[in-house]
């Protein structure tokens, strides 16, 4: 087997993280999603549909955070297991970087 470039490694690495990043978000992204459709479905639930009354207030407001909260706890060992590998990656690429920088400063001098 071939040994890898640092600089490829270190891009790799990136890639992944930046992978993580988004899969975290997308997760967020959803549970945010799903909190506002059902505070959206118990408001048209609970009121008469009047267009002009269409504004979102404190009180909906307050059952969306309900809501997101919830779905948050129930997502919650997905979301710190991606949270958890950022971390990890995030100090590996701190690692790798200091690595090359160190290695770059020997050769300069």
């Amino acid at each position: 087997m071939k040994p890898v470039s640092s600089h490829i490694l270190l891009s790799r690495m990136e890639a992944a993280r930046r992978e993580t990043r988004h899969h975290l978000d997308l997760v967020c992204r959803q549970i945010a999603g799903r909190a506002e459709r059902i505070t959206i479905t118990q408001k048209t639930n609970n009121r008469s549909s009047k267009r002009a009354q269409s504004r979102w207030t404190r009180w909906d407001e307050m059952q969306f955070r309900s809501h997101l909260q919830r779905l948050e706890f129930e997502r919650r060992s997905e979301i710190e297991a991606l949270a958890r590998k950022l971390a990890r990656q995030n100090a590996a690429i701190q690692a790798l970087q200091a690595k090359l920088n160190a290695s770059i400063r020997r050769c300069a001098a």
